[in-house]
Protein backbone atom coordinates (compact mmCIF):
# COMPACT_ATOMS: atom_id res chain seq x y z
CA UNK A 1 0.00 0.00 0.00
CA UNK A 2 1.39 3.37 -0.99
CA UNK A 3 1.73 6.24 1.97
CA UNK A 4 -0.72 9.10 1.70
CA UNK A 5 -0.89 12.25 3.08
CA UNK A 6 -2.20 12.17 7.04
CA UNK A 7 -0.18 8.99 7.48
CA UNK A 8 2.51 8.35 10.03
CA UNK A 9 6.09 7.59 8.01
CA UNK A 10 6.90 3.97 8.60
CA UNK A 11 9.86 2.76 11.05
CA UNK A 12 13.02 1.92 9.28
CA UNK A 13 16.74 2.11 9.61
CA UNK A 14 18.93 4.54 6.82
CA UNK A 15 22.29 5.58 6.67
CA UNK A 16 23.92 8.83 6.33
CA UNK A 17 27.93 9.40 6.48
CA UNK A 18 29.37 11.40 9.08
CA UNK A 19 33.04 12.72 10.26
CA UNK A 20 33.03 9.58 12.20
CA UNK A 21 32.15 6.96 8.80
CA UNK A 22 28.40 5.79 7.81
CA UNK A 23 25.99 6.08 10.93
CA UNK A 24 22.48 4.67 11.11
CA UNK A 25 19.57 7.14 10.94
CA UNK A 26 16.38 5.90 12.54
CA UNK A 27 13.52 7.05 10.95
CA UNK A 28 11.14 7.63 13.98
CA UNK A 29 14.10 9.75 15.87
CA UNK A 30 15.20 11.46 12.16
CA UNK A 31 11.51 13.13 11.65
CA UNK A 32 10.40 13.30 15.50
CA UNK A 33 9.34 17.08 16.77
CA UNK A 34 10.77 18.45 12.89
CA UNK A 35 9.60 19.33 8.98
CA UNK A 36 11.63 17.89 6.51
CA UNK A 37 11.57 18.06 3.28
CA UNK A 38 12.36 14.63 1.76
CA UNK A 39 12.92 13.57 -1.82
CA UNK A 40 13.65 10.66 -3.09
CA UNK A 41 15.42 9.98 -6.96
CA UNK A 42 15.63 6.61 -8.77
CA UNK A 43 19.47 6.90 -8.30
CA UNK A 44 22.88 9.16 -7.66
CA UNK A 45 24.55 10.15 -10.23
CA UNK A 46 21.85 9.37 -12.79
CA UNK A 47 21.35 12.03 -15.54
CA UNK A 48 17.80 13.96 -14.14
CA UNK A 49 18.86 13.71 -10.58
CA UNK A 50 22.10 15.51 -11.08
CA UNK A 51 21.48 17.83 -13.43
CA UNK A 52 17.91 19.10 -12.03
CA UNK A 53 16.75 17.29 -8.74
CA UNK A 54 19.47 17.66 -5.83
CA UNK A 55 20.88 20.99 -7.92
CA UNK A 56 17.56 22.07 -7.56
CA UNK A 57 17.12 21.45 -3.51
CA UNK A 58 20.59 22.77 -3.04
CA UNK A 59 19.43 26.16 -4.31
CA UNK A 60 16.18 26.44 -2.88
CA UNK A 61 17.51 25.14 0.28
CA UNK A 62 17.10 28.90 1.93
CA UNK A 63 13.85 29.23 0.47
CA UNK A 64 12.75 26.33 1.58
CA UNK A 65 14.11 26.89 5.38
CA UNK A 66 12.24 30.59 5.22
CA UNK A 67 9.03 28.47 4.76
CA UNK A 68 9.57 26.71 7.94
CA UNK A 69 11.48 23.46 6.82
CA UNK A 70 14.22 22.48 9.48
CA UNK A 71 16.06 20.15 7.19
CA UNK A 72 15.76 18.84 3.59
CA UNK A 73 16.87 15.26 2.59
CA UNK A 74 17.51 13.35 -0.30
CA UNK A 75 16.47 9.72 -0.40
CA UNK A 76 17.69 6.92 -2.73
CA UNK A 77 18.10 3.26 -2.94
CA UNK A 78 21.99 3.38 -3.05
CA UNK A 79 24.82 2.57 -0.62
CA UNK A 80 25.88 5.14 1.62
CA UNK A 81 29.65 5.41 0.46
CA UNK A 82 27.92 6.58 -3.01
CA UNK A 83 25.26 9.06 -1.85
CA UNK A 84 28.30 10.38 0.49
CA UNK A 85 30.55 10.74 -2.70
CA UNK A 86 27.34 12.22 -5.02
CA UNK A 87 26.29 14.73 -2.04
CA UNK A 88 29.60 16.29 -2.08
CA UNK A 89 30.51 16.58 -5.47
CA UNK A 90 27.24 18.01 -6.01
CA UNK A 91 27.53 20.62 -3.15
CA UNK A 92 25.01 19.87 -1.21
CA UNK A 93 27.36 19.44 2.26
CA UNK A 94 25.51 21.62 4.94
CA UNK A 95 22.20 22.21 2.53
CA UNK A 96 20.86 18.77 1.76
CA UNK A 97 21.19 15.79 4.35
CA UNK A 98 21.89 12.45 1.09
CA UNK A 99 20.27 9.54 3.04
CA UNK A 100 21.13 5.68 2.01
CA UNK A 101 17.91 3.47 1.63
CA UNK A 102 20.55 0.64 0.69
CA UNK A 103 18.54 -2.57 0.45
CA UNK A 104 15.48 -0.56 -0.63
CA UNK A 105 13.54 -1.37 2.97
CA UNK A 106 12.19 2.40 3.46
CA UNK A 107 11.26 2.88 -0.22
CA UNK A 108 9.29 -0.68 -0.32
CA UNK A 109 7.48 0.55 2.95
CA UNK A 110 6.32 3.70 1.37
CA UNK A 111 5.06 1.57 -1.45
CA UNK A 112 6.60 4.27 -3.98
CA UNK A 113 9.21 1.97 -5.12
CA UNK A 114 10.14 0.92 -9.14
CA UNK A 115 11.63 -2.06 -10.68
CA UNK A 116 14.16 -1.05 -13.07
CA UNK A 117 15.52 -4.24 -13.65
CA UNK A 118 15.31 -3.76 -16.92
CA UNK A 119 17.70 -0.61 -16.67
CA UNK A 120 20.28 -2.96 -15.41
CA UNK A 121 19.15 -0.71 -11.98
CA UNK A 122 17.46 -3.34 -9.70
CA UNK A 123 14.59 -1.91 -7.49
CA UNK A 124 15.00 2.23 -7.34
CA UNK A 125 12.81 4.81 -5.45
CA UNK A 126 10.33 6.38 -8.08
CA UNK A 127 11.12 9.91 -8.18
CA UNK A 128 8.73 11.93 -5.07
CA UNK A 129 9.22 14.75 -2.54
CA UNK A 130 7.13 15.12 1.05
CA UNK A 131 7.09 17.17 3.44
CA UNK A 132 7.15 15.48 6.70
CA UNK A 133 5.64 16.89 10.03
CA UNK A 134 6.44 14.99 13.10
CA UNK A 135 6.63 12.28 11.10
CA UNK A 136 3.34 12.79 9.58
CA UNK A 137 3.19 13.23 5.93
CA UNK A 138 1.31 16.59 5.04
CA UNK A 139 2.25 17.06 1.79
CA UNK A 140 3.30 14.08 -1.05
CA UNK A 141 3.97 14.46 -4.67
CA UNK A 142 4.84 11.28 -7.03
CA UNK A 143 5.87 11.75 -10.76
CA UNK A 144 4.78 10.07 -13.05
CA UNK A 145 6.88 7.99 -14.80
CA UNK A 146 9.82 9.94 -17.00
CA UNK A 147 8.19 13.12 -15.48
CA UNK A 148 9.92 16.07 -13.44
CA UNK A 149 7.68 18.13 -12.11
CA UNK A 150 5.47 17.57 -9.20
CA UNK A 151 8.76 16.45 -7.18
CA UNK A 152 11.32 19.47 -8.06
CA UNK A 153 12.44 21.74 -5.13
CA UNK A 154 10.84 24.77 -6.46
CA UNK A 155 7.34 22.81 -6.28
CA UNK A 156 7.56 22.34 -3.28
CA UNK A 157 8.19 25.69 -2.16
CA UNK A 158 4.98 26.91 -3.51
CA UNK A 159 3.73 24.03 -1.42
CA UNK A 160 4.73 25.49 2.02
Amino acid sequence: MTIKVGDRLPSATLMTMTPDGPQPVDTDSYFRGRTIALFAVPGAYTPTCSARHLPGYIEQADALRAKGVDEIACLAVNDVFVMASWGKSSGADGKVTMLADGNGDFTKALGLEMDATRFGMGLRAQRFSMIVKDGVVTALNVEEPGAFKVSAAEFMVGQL
